[in-house]
């Protein structure tokens, strides 16, 4: 999730457990004082995973919480793109696929954007950053 403090030009990024929880918690309380600008539901291309990701959709957007952006991660494949991609139509998922030179970098203890700035994986979190602060 991202949010704008009181200041502005200030970006804060939360990093949510796994599931429905907090999205619920926040999209039933209409008096709560947490403003969010972005939600950024992340689905990998299981059934189990897009419902989830489905269900934080419908809270979010009924909640009136803000804009959500919907991120396939770990994608493999043309058909793993496909089903995030059918799985919600009208919001243009973002498509990160797996990535190896991520998941090296991440083993050198290196930011993958420093290890591999030009691998397709890296290139599509830019993507994702540029596309969440856009709407900010």
């Amino acid at each position: 999730m991202l949010g704008q403090l009181e200041r502005p030009g200030r970006v804060v990024v939360a990093d949510f457990e796994a599931g429905l929880g907090t999205v619920l918690r926040l999209s039933r309380d209409p008096g709560s004082p947490v403003r969010v600008d972005v939600v950024v539901v992340v689905v990998e291309a299981t059934r189990s995973s897009i419902d989830v990701g489905r269900r934080a959709v419908e809270a979010v957007t009924a909640g009136g919480l803000g804009r959500v952006v919907v991120t396939g991660n770990r994608i493999d494949g043309a058909d793993d793109a496909a089903r995030v991609r059918q799985a919600f139509p009208g919001l243009q998922p973002v498509i990160v696929p797996h990535e190896p030179a991520v998941v090296a970098a991440e083993r050198q203890g290196r930011a993958p954007l420093d290890a591999a700035p030009d691998s397709p994986g890296v290139r599509a979190l830019v993507g994702l950053a540029e596309r969440v602060l856009a709407g900010a």
